[in-house]
């Protein structure tokens, strides 16, 4: 065969490939842009309605809500009535609720939080609550430095509690963002349920846009759940009280299976050794594997972690582009039942160890 006949051959064989991928990706491009379309026919939450839309109570959400209310716990019509009057759409929230701050690569993320002030003010209330934290660890055995470090991310040890009302919050997420429209209702219920049993005015209550509230910033179903009274006076009061503000926050994370002294992460490297710990880092929550697997593909010999529990993967972005993988242990773990990002989880660690340095 002559160079020109093979080059024949070869144009021809190239050329049909050629124009299947032109189409293919033509194909693609249109898929793309149907999407795009079908995006801007999907408004976000904040733009369907407009800030102080009155809502609507005669919707069947708030009709099955009272519903619930009033036959399952005991809040009569006129209750119902007077404590909804006038609630109002606060769109800031819908806007907020599209861009939480864990959506922050963690080298931004962690920024706010390792500041001079926050560093040197966990390490004074560490030594001016001693006795207090050493009943607590006694108690609850949870680290005192993990217990500090939550008070300073949530509410910068009580100096910020945040500035909206919770019920108008968690009335505008229940009303007017779907995708959390259950989860939301269930904490207007419990929110309720726990200012009818502390003696609290809801409409006063101040909080996060999330409608979480005081220095531990607990939802409304966690703080029936885990608030606890532990300085004797009868009331679980995580808005004044220290003690029951860090006891609280132990008892928390002891629930999750907090255990005293255990590992928190182990180092992994810069790169994943298979397509299963990526697998595993992209499930998040979900990625459980076992450790003898994670180091058999790192390398690495791992901590040793009660009852052969399995570990996650995780990956954190740093300044320079690179990645630091963890395998994230138990202790770990419970810290994501608070909050499910794991950028907060390592975030919490680290502070909690710049108080030792």
């Amino acid at each position: 065969m002559n160079v020109k006949s093979k080059t024949r051959k070869i144009s021809r064989g190239w050329w049909p490939r050629r124009a299947g991928l032109v189409i293919f990706l033509l194909i693609l491009s249109g898929v793309f842009a149907l999407a795009g379309a079908a995006g801007e026919l999907e408004p976000a939450a904040a733009d369907r309605v407009g800030d102080d839309q009155p809502i609507d109570l005669d919707s069947p959400l708030y009709r099955e809500l009272f519903r619930e209310l009033e036959e399952e716990h005991g809040f009569s019509p006129r209750e119902l009535a007077a404590l909804f009057a006038g609630v109002t759409i606060n769109r800031r929230v819908l806007q907020l609720m599209d861009a939480q701050w864990e959506a922050q690569p963690y080298y931004r993320y962690r920024a706010g939080f390792f500041t001079w002030w926050n560093i040197g003010n966990g390490r004074a209330l560490l030594a001016r609550h001693r006795d207090l934290l050493d009943r607590i660890e006694a108690e609850f055995g949870v680290e005192r430095e993990i217990i500090v470090a939550i008070w300073g991310i949530e509410s910068n040890y009580g100096n910020r509690e945040g500035s909206f009302k919770v019920f108008r919050t968690l009335n505008t997420i229940f009303a007017a963002y779907p995708r959390r429209s259950d989860f939301y209702r269930r904490q207007l219920v419990e929110f309720l349920l726990l200012c009818r049993e502390n003696g609290v005015d809801p409409r006063l209550v101040l909080g996060s846009y999330g409608g979480a509230f005081g220095q531990t910033q607990f939802i409304p179903s966690s703080f029936r759940a885990y608030a606890v009274d532990f300085d004797g006076n009868g009331r679980r009061d995580i808005w004044n009280s220290v003690p029951d503000v860090l006891a609280s926050i132990a008892n928390y994370l002891r629930h999750f299976g907090w255990r005293f002294g255990a590992p928190r992460y182990a180092e992994l490297g810069s790169e994943l050794g298979n397509s299963r710990l990526e697998e595993a880092r992209l499930a998040g929550r979900r990625g459980l594997l076992p450790r003898a697997e994670i180091e058999a593909a790192q390398g690495v010999e791992l901590p040793p972690v009660a009852d052969d529990q399995p570990l996650r993967v995780v990956g954190l972005e740093e300044a320079d582009g690179s990645w630091r993988y963890l395998a994230a242990y138990p202790n770990f773990q419970a810290i994501t039942h608070w909050n499910n990002s794991f950028r907060y989880a390592m975030a919490v660690i680290q502070l909690a160890e710049k108080f030792s340095e």
